[in-house]
């Protein structure tokens, strides 16, 4: 049986409830102190992307994780989580381009290849929400000029602290050298605002789902196979905190758009843009069937394109019981009812269904740009 010394924990800056688990300080109630990796050297911060620690939790992008697993990284699959980050492509206000047909024929950004697949996320990212966004007009790859532009540093740990360089490719859209580039988030949505860019494809307006698919949606939550196999009860204890963490979420959205701020390095108007409607309500994590079918579409998409040394078996990854017994436990503290493995909602008694797919949410108080040509 494995022996753990210490419980470690890394995310992306997003929206996450492990992330609001652990500011709240539930984490290291829990476990003593936790080890961060966004606060860790080299060595123990590249475990972000190859997940090869023993006593890792990990709620991130989805990309590093399917890429770490397709390359015999020993990670299982303990939630999925669908958030909205105002998906859009942008243009100048004088490129003429004010949705998608427009793009025919447009030079996009593309960031080049990272030194590993993993690190190679942002390429993925910007090539599967270009791909969502011609098809809503029809188009494909083909309609439209790839232009390769500067791969973004994706340090994690201290060496990467503090460092929030521009979204790849806003400069050059700036400098006239690509008509279109792919964004996402709160940093995005004020870099766009400083060079006055505007919306032309609003991706998170679109119906379907998987038009949105990408990075972060769907985003697992994953954990070493050996922790899951001889410490289960510290995995059920973390995905408990979770979705405390996620309860809270959803009556305190002005505190969770704080933390925000902090965790994506933005202002306050930044994440109002990215992060709209309900979106505090649906930080809950699940495993439905939509979601899992969600994620092979993502993993489908990074098999063909080269971002995954192999096929990736996303049912046989997924581990259902740790999230099903932290739902009963957490139940019994609260005394709201729990529900069973494949009858589980995305979303709990009281919460607005928009998390459930990832539809856009209404009603909150959060500021909501000016739809697509519009200034962000």
């Amino acid at each position: 049986m494995s022996t753990i010394d210490k419980i470690w924990f890394t995310r992306c800056p997003v929206p996450t409830a492990s992330g609001l688990a652990y500011h709240l300080g539930w984490l290291n109630e829990e476990f003593g102190e936790v080890g961060v990796l966004q606060d860790a050297g080299p060595e123990l911060a590249e475990h972000h992307f190859d997940h090869r620690l023993l006593g890792l939790f990990r709620e991130g992008g989805n990309v590093p994780a399917l890429a770490a697993r397709s390359e015999g990284a020993k990670t299982r699959l303990i939630g999925l989580t669908w958030i909205e980050e105002w998906q859009s492509i942008l243009v100048r206000p004088e490129s003429g381009i004010t949705g998608a047909a427009g793009l025919r024929g447009a030079r996009i950004a593309l960031p080049g290849w990272a030194e590993t697949r993993a690190r190679s996320f942002p390429r993925a990212m910007a090539l599967h929400g270009v791909k969502g966004a011609l098809s809503a007009a029809g188009l494909t790859f083909d309609d439209v000029t790839f232009v390769e532009v500067e791969q973004p540093a994706s340090d994690v740990g201290r060496d990467g602290a503090g460092r929030a360089g521009s979204w790849p490719g806003l400069r050059e859209l700036a400098a006239g050298e690509v008509d279109a580039v792919y964004v996402k988030g709160a940093r995005s949505a004020e870099q766009a605002r400083e060079i006055g860019a505007v919306v032309a494809v609003d991706l998170d307006a679109r119906p379907d789902p998987r038009t949105r698919v990408n990075n972060g949606t769907p985003r697992p939550i994953t954990v070493h196979e050996d922790l899951l196999a001889d410490h289960p009860d510290l995995v059920v204890s973390f995905l408990t905190q979770t979705l405390r963490a996620a309860d809270w979420a959803a009556g305190n959205l002005e505190a969770v758009r704080g933390f925000l701020e902090a965790e994506t390095r933005s202002g306050a108007r930044g994440v109002a843009t990215a992060y709209r409607g309900d979106f505090h309500r649906g930080l809950h994590p699940d495993l439905s069937p939509e979601r899992l079918d969600l994620l092979k579409v993502q993993k489908d998409f990074l098999l063909v394109h080269g971002f995954l040394a192999a096929d990736v078996d996303v049912d046989g990854w997924a581990a259902h019981e740790p999230l099903a017994e932290a739902r009963e436990r957490l139940a019994r503290q609260s005394g709201e009812p729990a529900y069973l493995p494949g009858d589980e909602p995305a979303y709990l008694p009281g919460e607005a269904p928009a998390g459930l797919l990832g539809e856009r949410g209404h009603g909150s108080s959060a500021a909501v740009p000016e739809r697509d040509g519009a200034a962000v």
